[in-house]
């Protein structure tokens, strides 16, 4: 999902209470902020010495300490004031890939990528996911596309990285 896509989301749901499921049947806590919003740009070099340039949105949410146990979600009307805000700020590229980072005691903190979305009981759900890691060279290395799955396909001497 999209930056514009991911603001446009919000306003259409802004009366419901806003949830990040960063794994199937996990939620982020009840006492989450959003404490940084990140305008990042890649500039990048793959093991086949392709270059490549993007950019990404990542919006970082936190679980306070001090409010375990809080019953509710932040609404999608307050991130969305954040949003616009941090907007005013700095300028979104709404075209750029939206990430949530997130973390806890129970989950390693990462960069999850926007798969979906729900809608249940005056909540709007994001669905988030790990996106593996991938070989962006394979054609220039030799790599068949069926050999990326296999555990050591880009290890040292296999051609590739």
């Amino acid at each position: 999902m999209n930056t514009s896509d991911f603001i446009t989301l919000l306003a259409e749901h802004q009366g419901k209470s806003l949830l990040f499921e960063y794994a199937p049947g996990m939620l982020v806590g009840t006492n989450y902020h959003i404490t940084e919003v990140k305008h990042i740009t890649v500039d990048a070099v793959d093991c086949g010495a392709g270059t490549d340039s993007w950019k990404e949105t990542v919006i970082q949410l936190w679980e306070s300490p001090s409010e375990l146990g809080k019953s509710n979600y932040m609404s999608a009307y307050k991130a969305l004031g954040i949003l616009k805000k941090v907007g005013q700020m700095k300028a979104y590229e709404m075209d750029a890939p939206v990430k949530i980072e997130y973390g806890n005691a129970m989950f390693h903190t990462a960069q999850l990528h926007v798969t979906g979305f729900g809608t249940k009981d005056g909540q709007l759900i994001i669905k988030l996911a790990v996106q593996p890691t991938d070989c962006k060279a394979k054609e220039t290395c030799g790599v068949p596309e069926t050999e990326m799955t296999e555990a050591t396909s880009c290890a040292p001497g296999s051609g590739c990285c």
